[in-house]
């Protein structure tokens, strides 16, 4: 399960066995939700929200914030996925203290 990035208490993050569509688990608390990615030639154009079954999901206000973090460092995400999963190798988690 390698954790991809912190964030004022947000953690994203990949389960070692995914499946497409690129996609990121948040954790804030107790509470998790599943953001997928839809790309378009290589572009964010959309982010579509999933629960995790068996969890309490992100609150709205947290739903928002993990939308916005995904937005602006979407091309990161990406590249740790096909890091991770494609190339097999090692990703590391990126701790981001500056606010959106």
């Amino acid at each position: 399960m390698p954790k991809i990035f912190e964030y004022f208490g947000f953690i994203f993050y990949f389960y070692s066995n995914e499946h497409e569509p690129i996609h990121v688990h948040v954790i804030h608390g107790s509470q998790e939700s599943i953001f997928d990615l839809v790309l378009m030639d290589g572009l964010l154009s959309d982010i579509l929200v999933r629960e995790k079954k068996g969890a309490e999901p992100l609150s709205d206000k947290d739903k928002r914030t993990a939308i916005s973090f995904i937005e602006k460092y979407y091309k990161n995400i990406v590249d740790k996925w096909v890091k991770f999963f494609v190339m097999k190798k090692s990703v590391r988690s990126t701790k981001i203290n500056k606010k959106l």
